[in-house]
């Protein structure tokens, strides 16, 4: 059993190492190769980021444990509110005073009532990620054209000093080798971790479902985590929040919305009696913070952390 959590960690670390360098590799490919960073920004470092969620949900439905693919979205999308900006909130408070992030929440929250609803007509299908899939590539398109709007004066070489992945001086020899480490990483570390995950799950006597809204939506959340962190130690806000609310987003129409198209993916009555409502909760929570411009203080991330806790404990127990 020690060498099945080793290779989880194993499997999650690939996963996190693969993904970062695929972003940097595609992002300086569609730079160099004239594609506008706000058109990179809005698709390959989106969707790049959340490849490791995405390649963990296809992978466990191509080897029949669907139940991971659904948990790790959903136990994702709670930890990323209640753990991924808790934390931060606690080690230095986050200044939400300044934060205009109303439309993206609003827009999330949308996003994850219309998953729930699609749910109620599970098993979750390739028509349901169509429409999850067409959801978000509206977004998409709304944000473009209103991103484009307001940096209708910058030029291309400020938007991509924007980005943190961008790095003119990178040589195409390494461009091409991030590439293609990172696309042998994803699957290699998807493998490794459901693999493992699953076997866990078993020995414990744990439904793999569990095993997604916990081990693995919790390390598949460490690069928003780590994004949060820095954010709050810089004061950044706004960012912190914005991470949230977009990777949130893209967990529900992206990832549920491409793994369906693999595969049905079957939707637990667990998920209707609790999950789902720990994660509506958890969103709504924000509410406060994004409208009333509350300060999302020590004490609030004390709240945070202690109630994901223990709705860590209840899923366990």
């Amino acid at each position: 059993m020690v060498e099945e959590f080793l290779l989880a960690g194993l499997g999650l670390v690939i996963l996190l190492l693969a993904g970062d360098i695929l972003v940097r590799g595609a992002v300086n490919l569609s730079l160099r190769l004239g594609i506008p960073a706000l058109i990179v920004s809005l698709t390959v470092v989106a969707f790049g980021t959340s490849a490791p969620e995405l390649l963990i949900s296809v992978q466990a439905i191509l080897e029949d444990v669907p139940g991971l693919a659904l948990g790790n979205v959903v136990g994702s999308n709670t930890a990323n509110i209640l753990l991924v900006l808790g934390v931060p909130a606690l080690i230095a408070g986050l200044d939400t005073g300044k934060c205009d992030t109303k439309r993206t929440y609003l827009i999330m929250i949308g996003a994850t009532f219309l998953f729930i609803g699609l749910a109620y007509f599970g098993p979750i299908t390739w028509w349901h990620g169509l429409i999850l899939l067409a959801v978000l590539s509206a977004i998409l398109w709304d944000a473009f054209r209103a991103a484009r709007s307001h940096r209708a004066e910058r030029n291309g070489a400020e938007e991509a000093d924007a980005l943190e992945e961008a790095d003119p001086s990178l040589p195409w020899w390494k461009i091409g080798l991030y590439i293609l480490l990172g696309l042998i990483g994803l699957p290699l570390g998807a493998d490794l971790l459901v693999d493992s995950s699953t076997e866990i799950a078993r020995a414990f006597g744990i439904s793999e479902t569990v095993i997604g809204l916990t081990l693995v939506a919790i390390g598949t959340s460490l690069p928003e985590l780590a994004t949060t962190v820095m954010a709050a130690l810089r004061k950044h806000a706004e960012v912190a929040i914005g991470n949230v609310i977009g990777s949130n987003m893209f967990n529900l129409l992206a990832i549920i919305g491409v793994a369906s198209l693999v595969g049905p993916i079957p939707v637990d009555q667990g998920f209707f009696a609790f999950d789902f409502w720990v994660m509506l909760a958890a969103s709504l929570a924000l509410a406060p913070f994004v409208f009333m411009r509350w300060q999302m203080g020590r004490a609030i991330g004390l709240v945070f952390v202690a109630l994901y806790a223990i709705y860590i404990g209840m899923l366990l127990s």
